[in-house]
């Protein structure tokens, strides 16, 4: 691995600890930005969050200002909402972008500033293909000044250069990736945080560790990916329970969002085979499963249906999970960890199947076309009757055809 070529880039200069937040306004002025616009959620509005960072513009009058504020962003990085969100921009005479939210809104951000700098009418236009990716040196930096706020620790969207957006015209969802889309600045504030719902932060936390776990067993790691993945498994494990039960203990929440945001940069760095992600996307947009809870209840079923993938570095990944004594033979060490994980999402109180979800089975027999359609399927082709197996066990059915 070490005589291997790998690239290794981590761009957005992360600020974490409680109360970071207040170096905002600081943040936009030595980017150069002079007139602010907020993007978040109706939410984070309702939940008094967004007026915590109108505040901080309010108590320093003068340059940067913060020009408008745009709470009408959903579930999902949707196309038509990212229109909206451009046209309020211009409208504003904005010149600096603040996102504040979860993965949805710090991702239709990454959208608004591509758009903005592509000049382009309607993003869906130019979202036709499942990937649309743009690399160095073509791709080009984009000079305006864009800081994100994470209210959650899953997504790690704050400093990914990826994006999944919705084109609503055609159903699909379509990774954006392009190294200067992520965020110049990011605020790992755990103050922000601490009103999530158990529930939410629960799966949120299951969203990072499957980051990091299919970071880890990607074709593509390499030692600094390991570093990441395998310490922000470890930080999950320590915190992850502690957020989800105490959630205003800051410590917990700060090393989730730390936790968090490593996870994704080891996954977007070593980008190659993601199962898990592969059958989440097309779960979660099938029945309207939020992704962080499809990748909570896919992950040790897909482990289990793939062990092939897994046992060549499962001894390492049972390290760093903290278990005790793992079995030096793979295959019961694979079980082990499976066991493991099983039981911290319990621990955590999520589900083990979509059984809450309503379920049209004629939707079920279109799942396995559409996993290997998915663009995160690219690189590695789950056989139709592991997608069939995973299926059947999540959705709590007997048996379907693929």
């Amino acid at each position: 691995m070490s005589t291997s070529f790998f690239q290794f880039s981590v761009r957005t200069v992360v600020n974490s600890g409680a109360g970071s937040r207040t170096l905002l306004p600081e943040m936009i002025k030595g980017l150069g930005g002079k007139r602010a616009v907020l993007y978040t959620d109706k939410g984070l509005t309702q939940a008094g969050i967004t007026k915590k960072i109108i505040e901080l513009f309010e108590l320093m009058p003068g340059t940067p200002e913060l020009v408008g504020v745009f709470d009408a962003i959903e579930q999902d990085a949707k196309g038509g909402i990212i229109n909206r969100g451009a046209r309020y921009f211009k409208e504003c005479n904005g010149d600096a972008l603040i996102a504040l939210g979860g993965g949805s809104v710090l991702d239709t951000v990454k959208g608004i500033k591509w758009m903005l700098h592509k000049d382009l009418d309607d993003i869906r236009d130019s979202l036709l293909t499942g990937n649309v990716m743009e690399w160095w040196p073509e791709a080009n930096y984009i000079p305006i000044p864009h800081i994100a706020i994470a209210t959650t620790a899953g997504t790690g969207a704050e400093v990914s250069p990826v994006a999944v957006i919705l084109n609503e015209n055609l159903g699909i969802k379509s990774n954006l990736l392009h190294p200067f889309i992520n965020a110049d600045m990011a605020i790992l504030d755990p103050d922000l945080t601490v009103g999530l719902p158990p529930k939410i932060t629960a799966f949120t936390g299951f969203d990072a560790l499957t980051h990091a776990v299919e970071a880890y067993f990607s074709p593509n790691s390499n030692p600094m990916t390991d570093a990441y993945a395998l310490q922000s498994i470890r930080m999950i494990v320590d915190h992850l329970q502690t957020a989800v039960h105490k959630g205003d203990d800051l410590s917990a929440r700060a090393n989730m969002l730390i936790a968090s945001s490593m996870a994704i940069s080891a996954f977007c760095l070593c980008l190659n085979a993601v199962p898990v992600h592969n059958m989440a996307h097309v779960i979660g947009a099938k029945f309207n499963i939020p992704h962080g809870l499809a990748n909570a209840v896919l992950l040790p079923n897909v482990m289990e249906s793939l062990p092939a993938y897994y046992l060549p570095r499962i001894n390492g990944f049972a390290q760093a999970l903290g278990i005790a004594d793992p079995s030096e033979q793979p295959d019961k060490c694979l079980d082990e960890v499976i066991q493991f994980i099983r039981d911290l999402r319990k621990a955590v109180n999520l589900p083990d199947t979509f059984a809450e979800f309503e379920c049209n089975e004629d939707k079920l027999h279109l799942l396995v076309p559409a996993v290997h359609h998915d663009p995160a399927g690219v690189f590695f082709k789950i056989p139709a009757p592991i997608i069939t197996k995973v299926i059947n066990e999540v959705f709590e059915l007997k048996a379907i055809e693929a």
